[in-house]
């Protein structure tokens, strides 16, 4: 199993060979779905809050006597159905975490992975070595793979100062570590760019079967 290999300016200069245990998977759409679930929620950070009756300021006194007002009967400016009331069911801070074993979520990645080779969005390029900080030169790469106005993770083993901010001014153009990719990241982009070292790292990781 081989993939196309890029230089820095899109010029096809040969090909590398790929694992074909990582790229063969046919996908789980129950367990990519589950792996979905899993990042989302623990993105999520639950710190939303409001605050009850008995958390309002205020309100302490009766707003009007009982009887004889004609008016309905109150004992709280606070209450719920008042303007700047309490808010009832409303929601307070939470953990969303869920857990999913680390061999399910490797499992998820190596699926997500062969999707997105089948359907040809896995690209590879020599290196990110940017020779200056211009976003023109990841244009070209973009219009040389074909990836005008698609969501791309590029993916390395390193930061490379010079790439990212190349990239910066990239609409869709997302940057991460080979070694911190996920089903998500992956799932959640039209392609996916590596780098040979990028490629390698990933590899070594999967191979191992170390937690990710």
């Amino acid at each position: 199993m081989e993939i196309k290999l890029f230089n820095f300016k899109g010029q096809e200069i040969g090909t590398h060979k790929l694992q074909e245990e990582l790229f063969s998977q046919k996908p789980d759409i129950h367990l990519l779905h589950e792996a979905v679930k899993y990042y989302l929620a623990n993105k999520r950070r639950g710190t939303a809050s409001t605050k009850t009756r008995s958390e309002v300021s205020g309100g302490g006194k009766k707003p009007w006597r009982q009887k004889h007002t004609g008016r309905a009967r109150h004992g709280s400016a606070r209450s719920p159905i008042w303007r700047k009331g309490g808010v009832v069911f409303g929601p307070k801070p939470r953990s969303f975490r869920l857990d999913m074993p680390h061999k399910k979520r490797r499992q998820a990645l190596i699926e997500a992975l062969s999707s997105k080779y089948a359907d040809g969005s896995v690209f590879l390029l020599e290196n990110f070595q940017a020779q200056e900080a211009k976003t023109r030169q990841l244009k070209d790469i973009y219009n040389a793979l074909g990836l005008g106005g698609k969501k791309v993770f590029f993916a390395d083993d390193r930061r490379n100062d010079k790439f990212e901010l190349a990239a910066r001014n990239v609409k869709h153009a997302k940057l991460g570590l080979a070694k911190n990719l996920n089903a998500y990241d992956l799932l959640n982009s039209d392609a996916v760019v590596f780098s040979v070292s990028g490629l390698n790292a990933l590899t070594t990781l999967l191979l191992k079967g170390d937690k990710i």
